[in-house]
């Protein structure tokens, strides 16, 4: 495929832990009818490399220029995918990001305890799961409960290992990135969130909301990815 900018970038969505593409389903549709191109990555939640393996793929498959956005656990893989050449600019949501060698575990570790956290529901195989529970109280509070219970009912398992992958990339260095921080964040700590975009030096957005905010401040997350489009489109 050619690596070759043009006017009409696609928005690679890449969803976190403990979910799957449909999270974007408040934003797919107002970004499709701005005219944007769009594709939602299905990652595996099996280790760091596989789920940027898996939107390497979808980097690879799409045409021209490319919007890498991710949510949560995702701002790792869009900090280690976005070197890819055909990614221009970079949004992260509610999402980790940080310098290489550092992991999720000992980011989460740096800040008090996230209540979401105290939810996590080990399988027994290798895998955790967030309890219904932990979604309703502590993910997606500022949501309907019938919401945050399909949200844990589609929910996909995380490996546990992730927790310990650490970055070997960061795609930050040379791209422009826009973050959203979830000031009401109960998953992820909106300081962690903060300190990861001073880090980056993103523009940022602050929307008081859960970890959801690609729900429940849609608006707000599309406009973020629509400056990021316009950026790439200037290649």
């Amino acid at each position: 495929m050619s690596t070759t900018s043009t006017a009409s970038p696609t928005i690679v969505l890449v969803h976190g832990a403990w979910a799957d593409g449909s999270s974007w389903n408040a934003v797919i549709p107002k970004l499709l009818s701005k005219g944007l191109k769009v594709v939602a990555v299905q990652n595996p939640l099996t280790s760091l490399a596989e789920d940027v393996a898996a939107t390497k793929r979808v980097i690879d498959f799409v045409e021209g220029p490319v919007v890498l956005v991710g949510h949560s656990w995702a701002g790792f893989i869009v900090t280690e995918a976005g070197e890819d050449p055909k990614v221009k600019s970079l949004v992260y949501v509610s999402a980790f990001s940080g310098e290489t060698g550092q992991t999720t575990g000992e980011l989460v570790g740096k800040y008090p305890a996230p209540p979401a956290l105290g939810g996590i529901r080990d399988d027994g195989n290798g895998f955790v799961y967030l309890s219904e529970q932990a979604f309703i109280d502590d993910v997606a509070q500022d949501l309907p409960s019938e919401t945050a219970r399909l949200l844990s009912v589609t929910q996909g398992p995380l490996a546990k290992g992730t927790f310990a992958d650490a970055l070997t990339k960061t795609a930050w260095r040379t791209r422009p990135s826009w973050f959203i921080v979830s000031t009401s964040d109960r998953a992820v700590s909106p300081e962690l969130q903060r300190d990861a975009a001073k880090l980056m030096g993103s523009t940022v957005t602050e929307v008081p909301s859960s970890h959801m905010s690609l729900i429940s401040h849609a608006d707000e997350v599309i406009e973020a990815i629509t400056q990021a489009a316009a950026a790439a489109s200037r290649g």
